[in-house]
């Protein structure tokens, strides 16, 4: 897959519900840090407002198990990649529910996406970021959706412009789109 050798300050990594980018990423997080005495760290962004969703968290925890340091970062993930060192591989987990919390927030404040962008191009640690390509599907029929697809389309962009590396997983398989 990937070697340590691998340059890039941060990769975006993109894909359809279900199309193996999260287990795309986090293998390559983990090669970025094998042979190190430090773990890759899981900036995970998902809220459980029922019991479903909580049970989809639990499993992701449990399949990470050790390998990785979690912070559970719904609203502010900016905040651990200014604090974060050059030696550090930070993986986010994901971008579209990032979008989701700010828009279900009691007032959507788009500082924090602003607040994200220029974290991503300051921050010293090595990043992947995991989002949902939001645009392949027909457009939504109603204003949440339509709002939720058009922030989260700009985010993905807007990141995909600071990424040196920008990979489409599809079925597991991923697909480089950019590789500066």
């Amino acid at each position: 897959m990937y070697t340590n050798s691998e340059n890039f300050k941060t990769h975006l990594v993109l894909g359809g519900a279900r199309s193996g980018k999260t287990k795309f990423a986090e293998k390559l997080a983990l090669s970025l840090t094998e042979g190190s005495h430090m773990l890759p760290i899981y900036i995970a962004t998902a809220q459980a407002f029922d019991t479903e969703m909580q049970d989809r968290i639990d499993t992701h925890k449990y399949e990470r198990a050790d390998c990785f340091k979690t912070l559970e970062c719904p609203l502010a993930i900016d905040e651990p990649l200014m604090r974060a060192s050059k030696d550090e591989v930070i993986l986010i987990d994901c971008l579209t529910l990032f979008v989701s919390n700010l828009l279900c927030a009691s007032s959507f404040d788009n500082t924090k996406i602003e607040s994200f962008k220029r974290a991503v191009k300051n921050t010293k640690a090595r990043l992947i970021i995991v989002s949902n390509e939001t645009g392949f599907g027909v457009v939504p029929d109603n204003k949440l959706a339509r709002q939720f697809r058009d922030v989260s389309g700009k985010l993905n962009q807007d990141i995909a412009s600071i990424a040196d590396k920008v990979t489409m997983v599809i079925a597991g398989l991923g697909m480089p789109l950019k590789n500066n």
